[in-house]
């Protein structure tokens, strides 16, 4: 019993020390602002749930500041430098060698009309995949589900080598076409031409659609559309004036996120060359003679556009779905 006595006694002793503790963090907390006080010290339901959410969401705002935030605003101040090799000086060189170089303004048109193109074919392509996918009984429908989404795993230069091995010199398209043409499979080869890059964009950005697209269609009133073609409307006016309207919303993140993916496609590009883009044109610019700061410009336009378009999208979208 003599050791049980020190041991119920040491609450006692740390009791003082707990109080001041919390009596210090309490005082400190009040020469805070008023919301990050009730943070801190939640008074009600709302402040500790407001501290949760706060909690969850620190560790990726922690990431999102080390990053993101701070890649981004080196970035862009390497843009800006006088000097080479370090952050110096103010200078819009750079952003002067944007505008007056013509390859690469045709770089810029280059990149925006090839990825609205490639969009507008995968979004088609990834509408008419959903809908049969959604609305009909088909078989195996599991595996195709599967054979649909793999390509998203597939880093760009894997999708750019199964290219070359599909519409390549010889390339498994490409020697059928021949034997039923009776053409050299040279003259049909097409890989590396702007038509082989154009299906492996397709490629990688079909099944990110599929997956918003299909997300849209099991939010679809079946009634509305039974009930319309009750009413004597063909497939294609039931697709047109009932379905359409109802995934509207979807299309449109889809047709953000295709964009964005070919704006940033990059190893697909380095492999097989076929279209000077801007991810390419950043990459030439630091491997040859290491022009840091007009890599820099690039990046840091090619963020804000991407941002921009981005934030208006998703506006744009808002507004849709709260109709």
């Amino acid at each position: 019993m003599a050791t049980d006595e020190p041991t119920d006694r040491v609450p006692d002793r740390l009791a003082p020390v707990a109080d001041a503790a919390a009596s210090a963090a309490h005082a400190g907390a009040a020469r805070l602002p008023d919301r990050v006080e009730r943070l801190l010290v939640p008074r009600t339901e709302r402040d500790r749930e407001r501290r949760r959410i706060a909690a969850l969401c620190a560790p990726f705002l922690a990431l999102a500041a080390v990053a993101g935030l701070y890649p981004i605003t080196e970035m862009v101040r390497i843009s800006v430098s006088e000097a080479r090799y370090v952050s110096e000086g103010f200078s819009l060189t750079a952003y002067r060698e944007l505008v007056a170089n013509p390859h690469l303004r045709a770089s810029a048109v280059n990149t925006l009309w090839f990825a609205l193109a490639t969009t507008v074919v995968s979004l088609g392509v990834a509408t008419a995949t959903a809908h049969a996918l959604e609305k009909y009984d088909l078989p195996f429908r599991g595996a195709l589900l599967t054979l649909l989404s793999f390509p998203i795993s597939l880093p760009g230069i894997v999708a750019a080598f199964m290219i070359i091995v599909l519409l390549g010199n010889s390339g498994l398209v490409t020697n059928l076409l021949a034997w039923f043409s009776g053409r050299s499979a040279i003259d049909l080869a097409v890989a590396t031409s702007v038509g082989g890059l154009f299906v492996a964009y397709c490629y990688s950005m079909v099944p990110r659609a599929l997956l918003l697209l299909r997300g849209s269609y099991a939010e679809v009133n079946e009634r509305t559309e039974e009930a319309a073609r009750s009413l004597g409307a063909s497939p294609a006016r039931t697709f047109y004036h009932v379905t359409l309207p109802q995934i509207k919303p979807g299309l449109i993140g889809a047709f953000i996120l295709t964009v964005r993916t070919a704006l940033a496609i990059f190893g697909t590009v380095l492999i097989l060359q076929a279209l000077r883009v801007w991810t390419y044109e950043i990459d030439y610019a630091l491997s040859n003679g290491f022009q840091i700061q007009l890599a820099a410009a690039m990046a840091t336009v090619w963020f804000v556009f991407v941002l921009g378009f981005t934030a208006l999208g998703l506006r744009y979208t808002s507004a849709e779905v709260g109709l």
